[in-house]
């Protein structure tokens, strides 16, 4: 009877092991398909979470790129050296510089007809040129190590870097390894040559395998229109607009309530996509701080201000840009041409346009709920005047600085006056250009 009992549960958990065994597999397969850079960081990223998420059994990778930032090529290798699920890499045309770093971490190659693999040198982001040995010597590191960790020769994934490695009957010396299809099998870099990842899984005997692909979910979709130049151009317009509105009418807070959602919508997608860091947004932050100082604390428009504008427009740019710290060897120059580009004309467009606005805003009936548009005219019987007109073009002197309003001095007296948005300084001389309303109206004695 024992022994009996121990037959049925043999028997039990090998049918379990035989269904576990029958299971169909699941194939998540995403695409490296443009520059490697934080963006596409956070997609890679993403994806290997939601192939754990899906169960998969297999991820496989389609690969057509030209490569991009060092750093981010780390990042990707790492996440795939570490995945514990098997990575394949189908290469449909292109995996150069990074692109072949992240090919050689994975566990296997697959290559289209005409593909290739290799030219890793680093390079200059501005003119192409090869960067400081510095960065070779890192990136044949990681390459070398890559190379031993997945099972391939480690020199020539090295001769992928470095120019100077001369491989027997592979590369000669000043020349750096790019392996096409056959020689990439030939070499081990390469399981063999495929015109589809169809093609690949049948291979496999994976042909009845549930395929799931990578699709952006809608906060990416978002992240992606906000990440648009011509976004980026409306929202800085905005940003700039909305400052210098409410600078104009304090108290309103229409204006810069919309600059501040505008700086939301400007920053939050470029931290999110890695290329704005806090320091960048710190800087930007720093500007708006110094242009008040200047408005509102120093008269007139001096190295405050300037340096606010600077820092303001300097954040803007540094959070389109995946540099490093100030360092732009990596980025491309059309990449930095565009970010100022993008920054130049929306700051130029937001000051044309506070011009072309200025004088209508007052006529808008919306805007005339809630700010004082009209005048009131002597001429048609409104008086409130505290002083003579005697007063009238009397010259004095400034007693406390005016920031517009203050005091000033005329013949021994002390009077409330303020002056039409200028800030004059304690001892400055004055002429008094209006005696309506609680205050003199003043302005400064030019010389």
């Amino acid at each position: 009877m024992q022994l009996r009992s121990i037959f049925f549960f043999l028997l039990f958990f090998l049918s379990l092991s035989i269904q576990a065994q029958e299971k169909p597999a699941k194939i998540y397969t995403f695409k490296i398909d443009k520059d490697i850079d934080p963006a596409m960081n956070r997609r890679v990223k993403i994806a290997l979470e939601e192939a754990v998420n899906q169960k998969a059994t297999l991820i496989i990778i389609e690969m057509d790129t030209y490569g991009g930032a060092v750093t981010d090529a780390d990042d990707i290798r790492t996440m795939i050296l570490e995945s514990e699920i098997p990575v394949y890499v189908f290469i449909n045309k292109d995996a150069a510089s990074a692109g072949a770093l992240i090919s050689i971490a994975s566990d296997s190659i697959y290559m289209a007809p005409g593909a290739s693999i290799g030219a890793a040198t680093v390079v200059n982001g501005a003119d192409g040129a090869a960067a400081p040995d510095k960065y070779q010597s890192y990136m044949r590191s990681m390459m070398r190590s890559t190379a031993e960790a997945t099972g391939r020769d480690p020199k020539i994934a090295e001769g992928m870097v470095d120019e100077k490695i001369e491989i027997e009957g592979i590369s000669e010396s000043g020349s750096v390894i790019t392996l096409s299809v056959s020689e990439a099998i030939k070499y081990g870099f390469c399981e063999g040559e495929f015109n589809s990842i169809d093609e690949i899984l049948e291979a496999q005997n994976l042909q009845e395998a549930a395929v799931i692909a990578y699709e952006e979910d809608a906060i990416d979709k978002i992240i992606a229109f906000f990440l648009s130049p011509a976004i980026s151009g409306v929202l800085i317009l905005i940003i700039i607009g909305g400052i210098y509105f409410e600078l104009q009418t304090p108290g309103v807070g229409f204006p810069i309530l919309a600059s501040v959602v505008a700086t939301l919508l400007y920053f939050i997608p470029y931290y999110l996509n890695g290329l704005a860091e806090n320091w960048e947004i710190l800087i930007f932050i720093v500007g708006i701080v110094l242009l008040a100082v200047e408005l509102f604390v120093i008269p007139g428009f001096g190295v405050f201000g300037v340096l606010g504008v600077i820092f303001i427009l300097g954040g803007l740019v540094l959070g389109m840009l995946p540099n490093q710290n100030f360092n732009f060897d990596f980025v491309p120059a059309s990449q930095l041409f565009a970010a100022l580009l993008t920054v130049i004309l929306a700051a130029l467009a937001s000051v044309g346009l506070v011009f072309w606005l200025t004088p209508k805003v007052n006529q808008w009936g919306a805007f005339r709920t809630i700010t004082l548009a009209s005048t009131q005219e002597r001429s048609e019987g409104y008086t409130s005047s505290f002083y003579s007109n005697s007063l009238l073009g009397k010259v004095g002197i400034v007693h406390s600085r005016l920031r517009p309003s203050g005091r000033v001095e005329i013949e021994g007296e002390i009077y409330d006056a303020s002056s039409r948005g200028d800030f004059i300084d304690q001892g400055e001389k004055i002429i008094v250009v209006s005696t309506e309303g609680t205050s003199l109206k003043v302005k400064k004695l030019e010389a």
